[in-house]
């Protein structure tokens, strides 16, 4: 159903090192890039992920109640994104563990304080 997340970032630059350090443990490259803008994610594959400054010239800002969920292949992978998101910027919103039954996540904001997590099912 969703086919693609664009997220704002105030420094392109920076965003990227995270995102391209949590996107090559997920195994998807980046697909377009544009001044301001970059995505990652294959065509033909499951939904992908935007950065981009705000096109009005505003400051980008987290959306309250917003959270992107990155599906990861196992538990361990779970581990492996919130270690990358941590060794890259990225800040702690709940380290990896069960969250009710048959779901696994590690949640974490990235360095503009957008908020994700890596979760597994079963």
């Amino acid at each position: 159903m969703i086919g693609y997340v664009t997220l704002g970032t105030n420094d392109l630059a920076r965003a990227a090192v995270f995102y391209d350090a949590i996107t090559t443990e997920l195994g998807v490259p980046r697909m377009m890039e544009y001044e301001g803008f970059i995505a990652w994610g294959q065509e033909g594959g499951g939904a992908g992920i935007g950065l981009t400054k705000p096109w009005d010239g505003n400051a980008a800002s987290v959306g309250n109640g917003v959270m992107v969920a990155l599906e990861a292949k196992d538990e361990a992978q779970v581990q492996r994104l919130y270690d990358i998101a941590l060794a890259h910027g990225g800040t702690d919103e709940g380290a990896p563990g069960p969250r009710g039954e048959g779901f696994y996540a590690g949640y974490f904001r990235d360095p503009d304080g957008n908020k994700l997590n890596a979760f597994v099912m079963g």
